[in-house]
């Protein structure tokens, strides 16, 4: 074993080659500049299993939560088929969505699973026929905080609906899952991502970042107030495996390199599993001392079969209503947001330059697909990029395609055995709010740390960033305090605006982009770089040329396919990468004129402001 502090081995992913490669120290002139080796040959098998794992129990931690919050309201046995072969269905769409996602898709090592974006429409459809002590997602109250098990505050009453009703009402969420996966699914055939992720800039990004990872706090809060103890424990462990002992590396197993025989790479083992380990150890502490937290609504009154072929109309089709159409249509528009806030902070935490138009476009149209799966198999959630799982990326420093891979293939073979899905749910509910509040940690620290990029002194930008947090966060604690102010009387639209107006990442979302491409500024001032509209381009500007088109192949199609790209019509162009892409060194203005890209005259230069002397290159 041996211990660099100075330098700790920080491992990425790069290029077609698909290796997680020892990045050297930066360069003493610039500390935030950083390059890496791509000649590294494939991944141990071994490590591999162990980071996809990783990745699954991330994955399973946010469909316990997605499913419970949205099952909590439900009686013992108002279900007609067993939650434990629900869960499987959410693996299995969730594996084929990753697997396609990361072949064809943006090409980033992201993990599709049900976002939080998802659940709030989700909740809304359904409330409105539900009695008011279960109207909101804040109100599954704990009872028995000495027992060992998790009991909710279920409605029991005689206003309670029965089997008919519940099921009723998942299909209606289903049929709002597959109306947002069409939208998703048209909006990234249409090339509409492409055409807006250029226009949304670090205060664009930074403020939706900030708000993804506040916006979860009571649901990781309400998760570990079943036992504090064993949540304090799971995050001390993350926090010392992370970043305490985050530069102890070990040369655990041999690696062969492309261009040289097999080498004994040191490995900083405690960060790359600073997931796996603690919750390993939480997970059987809480085993040996007797405490289990199984949820009531996740366990099945009998066994669940070990074989089980998810299949589309199991549990009739999903129910098409103005009602669900209008849900979908916020789960879309949440969803797409979250998921392009996804690419570029995925790109950015693996150094690798933000993604371009082309598979931003990709990568939503293939979200789409996939949502459009889960729910024919009957699932209450989309699938879609989500942010805990970038966080993990973050966490350990490193990515991989070939992980995100077999993270795919073990979804799909636990959604094809409902007794293996069932496994998970045994993970105690404050292990699952120890993870999710790490990795949301860690996306929370990303948006902040994105606003260097931008001048952040100017009045401008402190008044953006200001603005859009705090209304992000201030309007849907309003609206869930007052719904009346919904009851437009026609009920698809008062659906509609509450999914909307109670999502925090879409309002963060959508008021940074309003003001940021409305209220004039410099390019520099909003963090563009050299002139070059898109996003982060002031970190990508300072990436040596080389190492920059290296990295740049991760994100074009598998070679079959790119062969494809001259037959494809002209409107579905947008989803292939240009043939020859120009070199950047050298475009973008000299001088930082101040823009205000959606003003009328926009890409002309607004006239000189007071802030002409801002001229400090990030």
């Amino acid at each position: 074993m041996s211990r660099s502090p100075l330098n700790p081995s920080q491992l990425r992913s790069v290029g077609s080659q698909d290796a997680l490669a020892p990045l050297p120290p930066p360069a003493p002139q610039n500390p935030s500049t950083h390059s890496w080796d791509p000649l590294c040959g494939s991944l141990p098998w071994g490590l591999s299993c162990l980071l996809a794992l990783q990745h699954v129990l991330v994955m399973a931690s946010l469909l316990c939560v997605s499913h419970l919050l949205l099952l909590c309201s439900l009686s013992p046995g108002g279900l007609s088929y067993s939650p434990s072969q629900l869960l499987a269905s959410s693996f299995f769409s969730c594996g084929m969505s990753t697997i396609l996602q990361t072949w064809m898709g943006s090409r980033l090592p992201l993990v599709q699973a049900p976002s939080l974006e998802f659940l709030i429409p989700a909740l809304v459809l359904t409330s409105q026929k539900l009695p008011l002590a279960i109207q909101t997602p804040g109100n599954c109250e704990h009872r028995a905080r000495a027992r060992a098990s998790l009991m909710l505050h279920l409605c029991r009453g005689p206003s309670c609906h029965g089997l008919g009703h519940w099921n009723t009402s998942l299909q209606e969420v289903s049929g709002a899952v597959v109306v947002s996966g069409l939208l998703q699914g048209t909006m990234g055939l249409l090339g509409s991502p492409g055409r807006v992720f250029p226009h949304c800039g670090p205060l664009v990004l930074a403020p939706s970042l900030v708000v993804a990872g506040l916006s979860a706090h009571r649901e990781v809060a309400q998760f570990c107030f079943t036992h504090w103890g064993l949540a304090l424990l799971v995050i001390l462990l993350m926090v010392v495996c992370s970043q305490h002992l985050g530069s102890c590396q070990f040369h655990v197993c041999p690696w062969r390199r492309a261009s040289t025989s097999s080498t004994h790479t040191p490995l900083p083992v405690f960060r790359l599993l600073s997931v796996l380990i603690p919750v390993a150890c939480v997970w059987i502490v809480s085993a040996f001392v007797g405490f289990s937290v199984i949820p009531q609504e996740l366990s099945a009154p009998t066994k669940a079969p070990w074989i089980w072929l998810p299949h589309p109309g199991e549990w009739n089709w999903p129910l098409l209503t103005p009602r669900a159409l209008a849900a979908g249509i916020s789960m879309a528009l949440a969803a797409s947001t979250s998921s392009l806030g996804c690419y570029a902070l995925c790109g950015r935490l693996l150094h690798l330059p933000p993604p371009p138009p082309h598979a931003c476009s990709r990568g939503l149209s293939l979200e789409g697909l996939g949502s459009v799966l889960a729910g024919l198999l009957g699932s209450p959630m989309g699938t879609a990029s989500s942010f805990p799982n970038v966080g993990k990326v973050g966490l350990i420093q490193a990515g991989s395609q070939q992980v995100a891979h077999l993270v795919g293939l073990l979804c799909v073979g636990l959604g094809l055995s409902p007794r293996l899905a069932q496994l998970l749910t045994t993970i105690p509910l404050p292990v699952v709010g120890g993870v999710l509040g790490v990795t949301q940690a860690v996306v929370l620290s990303a948006g902040f740390s994105s606003f260097y990029l931008a001048d952040i002194d100017s009045g401008r930008n402190i008044f953006i960033v200001g603005f859009s947090i705090f209304m992000a966060l201030l309007l849907p604690r309003w609206f869930r305090e007052a719904p009346v102010l919904f009851s437009t009387g026609w009920s698809p639209l008062d659906v509609l605006l509450h999914s909307l107006l109670t999502q925090p990442i879409f309002l963060a979302g959508l008021s940074g982009f309003l003001l940021e491409n409305t209220i004039p500024g410099t390019q520099l001032e909003r963090g563009l770089g050299q002139g070059l509209p898109s996003p982060f381009t002031a970190q990508e500007a300072r990436m040596p040329q080389k190492p920059r088109e290296k990295a740049a192949q991760v994100y074009r199609l598998p070679f079959p396919i790119q062969n494809l790209c001259p037959c494809i019509p002209q409107p579905l162009r947008c989803l292939c990468p240009l043939p020859e892409d120009p070199g950047d060194e050298e475009g973008g203005s000299s001088e930082p004129e101040e823009m205000a890209d959606l003003l009328p005259g926009s890409g002309e230069p607004c006239p000189e402001s007071s802030r002409e002397g801002f001229r400090s290159q990030k």
